[in-house]
């Protein structure tokens, strides 16, 4: 289903502030040949931009080399989404220091000084969410319930997002 302008807008604040507030998703580089990896990812919502802190001695980030294309599979309750964007690798101490926190530091814990932290950030070009409008409990109700008069429950219906 594309969406016009006002339904974009409703569903891009709906995604940027679920990847805010949650942030743990799957990153993967397209075509690399490699399976996506758990990021936590920090919104640049301005710029339509995702930042992933990561290590520069992982199959990914040398992946990445000088730019690729990647998708970061999200989902949260009943928002589900995939988000396509350009990937570059990022220098940048002061950015990581503003995101570095608990949750980073149990996956890198050699800390924030760390010589071979990097910065991935992913420049959003669009992405495909889903929002099922129901909670676990209707959608396992859905599932197991099916009637006397088998039919296929209606989860969610995709809605396109341009972030550019």
């Amino acid at each position: 289903m594309v969406i016009g302008s006002h339904e974009n807008d409703a569903t891009q604040t709906r995604l940027w502030e679920a990847i805010g507030q949650r942030g743990i998703g799957m990153l993967g580089l397209t075509k690399s040949g490699l399976h996506a990896q758990p990021m936590i990812a920090f919104v640049e919502r301005r710029r339509k931009r995702l930042w992933f802190i990561a290590r520069n001695d992982t199959d990914l980030v040398r992946s990445v080399g000088d730019g690729g294309s990647g998708d970061f599979l999200f989902q949260d309750g009943e928002l589900m989404a995939s988000i396509s964007g350009a990937i570059n690798v990022v220098e940048d101490r002061r950015r990581m220091g503003r995101y570095w926190n608990a949750a980073v530091s149990a996956w890198l814990p050699d800390g924030l000084h760390d010589p071979r932290l990097i910065l991935l950030r992913m420049d959003c070009v669009d992405a495909e969410v889903w929002i099922s409008g129901m909670g676990l409990t209707k959608f396992a109700w859905e599932i197991a319930w099916t009637g006397p008069y088998p039919r296929t429950p209606e989860y969610a219906r995709p809605a396109q997002a341009t972030l550019h």
